[in-house]
């Protein structure tokens, strides 16, 4: 009996352990229909939008340039002596006549009044030889004299007459060599560091000179463009009424150092690099320029009118092309819009088709995103403006990019 006891409790418990499962079963697999028949709403993206908008875009190729003197002089001696000293300083600007340097003139002081003398001995010489000629102009006429010697008085006076001219052209360079003791400046600009100091014997056939003089202001900026662009500079200059302007950065920044105008496309391509020289003149008051500084540069070769511009940043690529996720009427969702850019620089894209003025598209938190996805605003922007490199509905672009060229598409 005690047996069978024990095996009935065990049955017992057994049965209330199945049923106790089973309930728990049905409850897990009411949860998850009722999951099913109730699935939780999706949360709206959070993304940041801005207003597509018409700008002025300025197109151009840009290059790394060097700065370079407009004009540069070396002043030398053209005659060779001791300097006595100099009449600049270093590194000032000097103007145009400015007296230089002085060379002791004391030994063509002497060859010039050496020649003075030699004028003044024919000069007194020929007084005489013209007085006997009148002598015997008279004395032929009383035939007191022959015609072989009025002859020969006329060719003395001839000859102290050349001697003269001699003379005259020996004190005129005697003088022109005391003139070259004084040594001026053959134009204005910024004198660079003396080359020789008072007191050493100069020569004119000295190589390197007295002081180095360059000009500039105005100043060149020289740099090059891939041949690639050169179709695209000269229809420019074809076609503007105006000499295309030029643009110069700092080369560690995005300082603009000043704007000039493009005064050379040089007449031949280099076949070694492909490329091609250009150069540009800079109004250079403020000396921001200086030779040999290395600086970006850009060419100016036309501006795009009410082009609609993007934040590079809205551009996608996909499969099928660029597009752009743009915000629907609603204001809720957003749909994927294929459009056609023309070119990208400074962080500006410039659209040809698939946008229009005032719409939305979607800047930042694009990589969420589906097509007919609710969006909600994360950081609205007053009047549609974008990140730091956004200038909406200004007048174009002002940092510089060393390689921006690259970034430009031939739509450009």
């Amino acid at each position: 009996m005690k047996t069978t006891f024990l095996d009935r409790r065990a049955a017992w418990i057994g049965a209330a352990l199945i049923a106790l499962a089973g309930v728990i079963f049905w409850s897990l697999n009411s949860a998850r229909a009722a999951d099913k028949k109730a699935p939780r709403a999706t949360p709206p993206v959070q993304v940041t939008t801005i207003a597509v908008k018409p700008q002025d875009v300025p197109m151009y190729r840009s290059g790394i340039g060097t700065a370079a003197a407009s004009a540069t002089v070396t002043v030398k001696a053209r005659i060779d002596g001791q300097l006595d000293e100099l009449g600049f300083t270093e590194g000032q600007d000097v103007t145009v006549g400015q007296v230089l340097a002085r060379i002791d003139p004391r030994t063509l002081r002497a060859q010039l009044a050496q020649v003075q003398a030699q004028k003044a001995k024919d000069m007194a010489q020929l007084a005489n030889a013209r007085t006997d000629l009148q002598r015997y102009t008279t004395l032929i006429a009383e035939d007191a004299a022959t015609k072989q010697q009025f002859d020969t008085q006329k060719a003395l006076v001839a000859q102290l007459e050349a001697a003269t001219q001699t003379d005259d052209a020996q004190i005129n360079f005697a003088q022109v060599q005391l003139g070259f003791t004084t040594i001026t400046a053959p134009m204005s600009g910024r004198a660079g560091a003396h080359l020789v100091d008072p007191g050493n014997i100069v020569h004119a056939a000295d190589a390197n000179g007295i002081v180095v003089i360059n000009k500039i202001d105005p100043i060149s900026v020289v740099f090059t463009v891939p041949e690639e662009a050169f179709q695209a500079i000269n229809n420019a200059l074809n076609t503007s009424h105006q000499p295309l302007a030029v643009e110069a950065y700092a080369r560690d920044g995005n300082e603009l150092l000043g704007k000039g105008k493009l005064v050379l496309l040089n007449n031949q391509i280099d076949t070694t690099n492909g490329t091609i020289q250009v150069k540009g003149s800079f109004a250079n008051p403020q000396h921001r320029l200086w030779p040999g500084e290395f600086v970006n540069v850009r060419l100016i070769i036309g501006v795009r009118q009410h082009a609609l511009t993007v934040p590079a940043a809205a551009v996608q690529r996909g499969q099928d092309g660029t597009y752009a996720y743009v915000v629907n009427d609603d204001g809720k969702t957003v749909r994927n819009q294929p459009i056609s850019v023309a070119i990208i620089q400074d962080g500006i894209a410039v659209i040809d088709k698939g946008l229009a003025p005032g719409q939305r598209v979607v800047l930042d938190g694009q990589y969420k995103l589906r097509p007919g996805a609710q969006i909600v605003e994360s950081a609205p922007r007053p009047g549609g403006g974008g990140g730091g490199h956004w200038r909406g509905g200004g007048g174009g672009v002002s940092a510089p990019a060393a390689d921006s060229s690259a970034q430009q598409s031939s739509k450009g």
